[in-house]
C-alpha cells in the first residue's frame, strides 16, 4: 500500500476530529434544535435558523477566514484566550474543532429539529399527566422517539467533518501530525504529482462516504417498512 506515515497520521487525526466534532455538536445542537422545534418567537426562530444554515451556502473559505480573524492574535476571541494564558487557537487542533463544529452545525441541528417537530406535543403532555418532569420526559420519551434523527445527525456530522477542507485549511494550515487532515493530505499529494497516494486516500474517502450514506438510507427504509 503506497501510503506514507503522514498519510496514516492524517487519517487518525481526521477520525479524531470527526468523532469529537460529532460529540460536541450532539451536546450543543440538541438543545438548540429543541428550541427551534418549539419556539413560538417567529422572527427569533427565523434568524437563528438562518444562522445555523449559513454554512450550507457560505463558501468554507469565507467562514474559515472570519474564524481566522476572530481566533487570531488580533481578534477578540484570540485576545481573550491570550489573556487567559491559552495562546491563540489558530493552527491548533482546538481551532480545527471549533471550525469543524461551526461548519457541520446544520447537519446536526436540522435533522434533530425535524425529528422533534415530528414527535409533536402529545407524548410530552401524556408524560406530564403521569407527573414526569420535563427533563425526565425528554430522556425517557423524546430521545427514544427521536433516535432516527440522532442517528442521522451523528452520521452526517461525522461524514461531513471527515471530508472538510476549506475551513480546516484556513484555521489550521497544513501542519503534519497536528492539523493535517486527510482532505489536505490529498491536496498535498495532487500538488506534488503523487497520484498513487492521492488515489488511495481519495478512493478510501469515497468508499467510506458511500457506505455510510448507504447504511443510513437502508436503515431509514427499514424503519419506514416496520412502521
Amino acid at each position: 500500500m503506497p501510503l506514507t506515515q503522514n498519510d496514516f497520521a492524517a487519517i487518525g487525526l481526521s477520525l479524531q476530529l470527526a468523532s469529537l466534532t460529532t460529540l460536541l455538536l450532539l451536546l450543543l445542537g440538541t438543545p438548540l434544535a429543541w428550541w427551534l422545534a418549539h419556539s413560538r418567537r417567529r422572527w427569533s426562530k427565523r434568524l437563528v435558523s438562518a444562522l445555523v444554515a449559513l454554512p450550507l451556502v457560505l463558501p468554507p473559505t469565507v467562514l474559515g477566514f472570519y474564524l481566522l480573524v476572530l481566533l487570531g492574535p488580533h481578534g477578540w476571541i484570540g485576545q481573550l484566550t491570550q489573556s487567559l494564558g491559552l495562546g491563540t487557537l489558530t493552527f491548533s487542533f482546538s481551532g480545527l474543532l471549533i471550525g469543524a463544529a461551526l461548519c457541520s452545525l446544520p447537519f446536526v441541528v436540522q435533522p434533530l429539529q425535524n425529528a422533534f417537530e415530528a414527535i409533536g406535543r402529545a407524548p410530552l403532555e401524556a408524560a406530564a399527566t403521569l407527573r414526569a418532569s420535563p427533563l425526565d420526559s425528554f430522556f425517557t420519551v423524546v430521545v427514544p422517539l427521536a433516535r432516527p434523527g440522532f442517528l442521522t445527525a451523528a452520521t452526517l456530522s461525522f461524514a461531513h467533518t471527515l471530508g472538510e477542507f476549506g475551513v480546516v485549511l484556513m484555521i489550521g494550515g497544513n501542519i503534519p501530525g497536528k492539523t493535517q487532515v486527510v482532505a489536505i493530505q490529498i491536496y498535498n499529494h495532487v500538488e506534488g504529482m503523487h497520484y498513487a497516494q492521492a488515489h488511495w486516500l481519495a478512493g478510501g474517502m469515497l468508499l467510506f462516504s458511500f457506505l455510510i450514506l448507504l447504511l443510513l438510507y437502508a436503515g431509514r427504509q427499514n424503519r419506514q417498512g416496520w412502521s
